[in-house]
């Protein structure tokens, strides 16, 4: 088989071609060895660095395993034949077999396949199995195999987000006034204001957000004396409520004549723990509203006229930008350090609804793909006639598709190096 016929048709079936064991002593099998060590290091550096970007990636590779086991699982309850089941892409580092199935690990970590046999007509049916393949079985069936990696997806995102809401807290207006920055020598400083206190009242006016306290603030001059009552929530504190007369400086940046200045930086939202019932409450609406801004973002995204806009135009809307796992652990990295485990696990539950909808596209090579073919070959068939669509005519399509893939990447590859969020 030559290379462009193995390449396509891993594409068009969805799992690698069979390939004979892993050889310690081949070329292939030791370009393999190579890129585990380069790919192991690179986790060791990538924990040295920030452990917080290392917990997104175990994150994200769980995900994939469980977006395959979805498949392998649903696979095996429509009684459907099960060949490979593989983590990573590229040279074979390990496998082994049990049951007919050979269960290994490639040295490209860049995703997971299940071979299920008889995709479609690409992928061949040895004879003997032609009803235990895929095409063979009904509808209903061959939909939710393919579906169930997506599906994982979002049982992934549901379950994270049930466990942040209800153990860490869900991450919204809590009509407290927090402190989280106090510039050094300013009234506040001076007042004995820290990090972590809530400002209760200023001049006897009670405070609910961090815009009722600008605004009183800004509201004053220089040299007007305030009265402040805040409750100390810093290390060694005991959590009492203190009053202080604070003097506002003048504003050290804000050129408005005569403008006041405290010199604290505060917010009013944080994390509310929530009971069972309000959690999945407030689970099902965000996740609601995080798949209809997904789905928007994802149709921006892959536009190649925002791909080049970004490329060539620094002022571009960042929000719009594509990204890799390059820029994605940046970014956990950062929310990490500010908001700890929840944080980064509310960014993985994120990514797992991108990649269940993105997966969905009705095109080929993505899992909607072979769903968008079940149903135009459902609609086809007739009582005494099942139809099989030819799925190599769709080849040059899915070239597009993988082109447009790979100027994403790299795109996204390029920004994330040269312009990080």
């Amino acid at each position: 088989m030559t290379l462009y016929r193995a390449f396509r048709d891993e594409m068009m079936a969805g799992g690698a071609v069979d390939e004979p064991g892993a050889n310690p002593k081949s070329p292939r099998q030791s370009v393999a060895v190579l890129s585990g060590i380069a790919v192991v290091a690179l986790l060791i550096w990538l924990g040295m660095s920030n452990k917080w970007s290392l917990v997104l990636v175990a994150g994200l590779l769980i995900s994939v395993f469980l977006h395959e086991l979805g498949h392998f699982a649903t696979a095996g309850w429509a009684g459907m034949k099960r060949t490979q089941f593989f983590m990573g892409f590229g040279p074979k580092l390990w496998s082994t077999h049990r049951n007919g199935v050979e269960y290994g690990v490639r040295a490209l970590p860049l995703g997971a396949f299940v071979r299920i046999v008889g995709m479609n007509n690409l992928d061949p049916v040895e004879a003997g199995d032609e009803e235990v393949s895929y095409s063979s079985k009904p509808y209903r069936w061959r939909l939710l195999v393919i579906t169930a990696g997506s599906i994982m997806h979002i049982i992934i995102a549901i379950l994270i987000m049930m466990f942040v809401y209800t153990v860490g807290g869900r991450y919204q207006d809590t009509g407290v006034v927090k402190v989280f920055a106090v510039t050094e020598g300013s009234p506040a400083a001076s007042a004995g204001i820290g990090l972590g206190d809530e400002i209760l009242s200023v001049n006897g006016t009670k405070l609910s957000s961090a815009d009722d306290l600008r605004t009183t603030i800004r509201s004053a001059q220089a040299g007007d004396a305030m009265t402040v009552v805040f409750k100390e929530n810093g290390p060694g504190d005991d959590g009492s409520d203190k009053t202080v007369n604070v003097v506002l400086a003048p504003h050290p940046t804000d050129t408005t004549a005569g403008i006041g200045y405290l010199g604290v930086g505060t917010d009013n939202f944080g994390r509310d723990k929530l009971g069972l019932i309000s959690a999945s409450g407030h689970v099902a609406s965000d996740l609601w509203h995080g798949m209809g801004r997904t789905i928007s973002g994802i149709g921006t995204v892959i536009n190649p006229t925002n791909q080049w806009t970004q490329l060539t135009d620094k002022n571009a809307d960042p929000m719009k930008r594509p990204t890799t796992v390059v820029g994605i652990t940046q970014v956990a990295g950062d929310i990490g350090d500010r908001d700890g485990l929840f944080g980064v696990l509310e960014v993985l539950a994120s990514i797992n609804v991108f990649v269940g909808l993105f997966n969905l596209l009705p095109l080929l090579p993505f899992d909607g793909g072979h769903a968008a073919i079940a149903t135009y070959e459902r609609i086809r068939s007739r009582k005494n006639r099942v139809y099989r669509a030819n799925v190599e005519k769709m080849w040059p399509v899915t070239v597009v598709v993988l082109t447009l893939l790979l100027f994403l990447t790299f795109t996204g590859l390029y920004l994330d190096i040269t312009r990080p969020f």
